[in-house]
């Protein structure tokens, strides 16, 4: 079996921007938090900072005890669009990029003499250097092997700054001196779930059969694994979106009833852009807020709610939504820590009949929205916005989530 998957992986990429951009943070041991505050935790660290245990979701409060010289980064998400773009750039002026798995996660198919392990391994150093010709504080790992699955699991077998082959001729005894954990798609639930099926090492993993791993997986995944531990490439069929929305720690001065409410706002016409650039209709919206007792940062039962509505994109309908809503918020003393929205039931306007009950004509919700985004577009976020988001209007900035890399407009980019 050839080698077909080359796997960049960018080393702790937002930390690494920053020390790319900011020379006074090179070798600084550093966190990066979505917004800067005593009760949040890291979104990433940099290797200086993960040398003393600070990891993606340590609590800013645990890490000052790992690490007392930790300098706290605020995230600049828009910035981390930038570099990611011009990355994939570089690694294409190598070779194609086959697919963005991520913001700092591509995947290159080898072709052709590209297929030769000395060729390959000469590929990976060549994406190396160009990195380096523009970038000279931005590492990436290499994995190499006949599969995705594989040549992902090899990029995280030598950080930072690595590069491993796995040949086919290699399997299954490569594999095994990894844990469990170590694979992609294994997290503690499912390790946890391979133990009761008295499965606890990758030798045991590999030597059960198709039937046992789909048992064990309650679904085709297990099969799935069993072809990507050989090499083989599963066949993905791609599903429609069913779901988006938003949520966000609230900064410390939004904690509370009329900034959380606000904030909401802002998530909401966040989605209601998003859910209009995919041509989709929400048939059902969703609120929710997180609680937490000031005394000893303990956790309160959350509140939300959730309804069905005629399918929209339209922002001041799903605005009455909220409203509405929100006059079921509980009037205790409890502060409100964190909150989001998400439309679900989505749909194309295509798949839905027109609501018999409708006063509003759908041409005129059409023109409004459509206005709105383009002078966001045109002359920047928050050019135009309804009245309900104006106390957080420089909350919620962008989020980048897994396998989704936000277009980087002029509306995403800060004043």
């Amino acid at each position: 079996m050839r080698l077909n998957a080359l796997y960049v992986d960018f080393n702790a990429y937002f930390a690494s921007v920053e020390q790319q951009l900011l020379p006074e943070l090179r070798g600084k041991p550093i966190g990066i938090l979505a917004v800067i505050a005593e009760t949040t935790c890291c979104i990433a660290a940099s290797y200086e900072a993960k040398a003393f245990g600070v990891k993606t979701g340590t609590l800013v409060r645990d890490a000052r005890k790992l690490c007392p010289d930790i300098i706290f980064v605020e995230a600049r998400p828009p910035i981390y669009v930038e570099f990611h773009h011009k990355l994939i750039e570089i690694v294409e002026s190598c070779t194609h990029v086959e697919k963005v798995l991520s913001i700092d996660e591509m995947l290159c198919r080898l072709t052709g003499s590209q297929q030769v392990p000395e060729n390959a391994l000469k590929l990976a150093a060549v994406i190396k250097q160009a990195l380096h010709q523009q970038f000279d504080y931005i590492r990436c790992s290499i994995g190499i092997a006949p599969n995705t699955f594989l040549a992902k699991t090899a990029s995280n077998m030598q950080k930072p700054d690595g590069c491993v082959l796995i040949a086919h001729h290699e399997l299954p005894s490569r594999l095994y001196g990894l844990h469990l954990r170590e694979l992609n798609g294994i997290g503690k639930q499912m390790e946890a779930r391979l133990n009761r099926y008295k499965i606890t090492t990758v030798e045991q993993l590999y030597a059960a059969n198709r039937q046992q791993l789909q048992t064990v997986w309650g679904s085709i995944e297990g099969e799935r694994m069993y072809d990507k531990l050989r090499g083989l490439e599963p066949y993905y069929v791609k599903r429609a979106r069913s779901s988006l929305g938003h949520s966000h720690v609230l900064h410390p001065l939004q904690r509370n009833e009329v900034g959380a409410k606000a904030v909401m706002h802002r998530l909401l016409q966040k989605a209601c852009v998003r859910l209009r650039s995919y041509d989709l209709l929400a048939s059902k919206m969703s609120v929710k807020v997180k609680f937490r007792a000031r005394a000893a940062y303990k956790s309160i039962p959350s509140w939300g709610m959730e309804s069905a509505i005629s399918p929209t994109d339209n922002t001041l309908r799903l605005i009455g939504a909220l409203e509405s809503f929100w006059q079921h918020y509980p009037k205790n003393k409890h502060e409100p820590f964190a909150v989001g929205v998400s439309f679900s039931g989505l749909v194309t306007a295509d798949e839905v009949a027109r609501d018999l009950f409708q006063i509003e004509p759908l041409e005129n919700e059409k023109k409004l929205n459509n206005a709105i985004d383009t002078l966001n577009v045109k002359f920047g976020k928050n050019t135009i916005y309804f009245g309900g988001a104006h106390d957080a209007i420089k909350d919620a900035p962008m989020h980048i989530a897994f396998g989704h890399i936000p277009d980087l407009v002029v509306g995403d980019k800060e004043a």
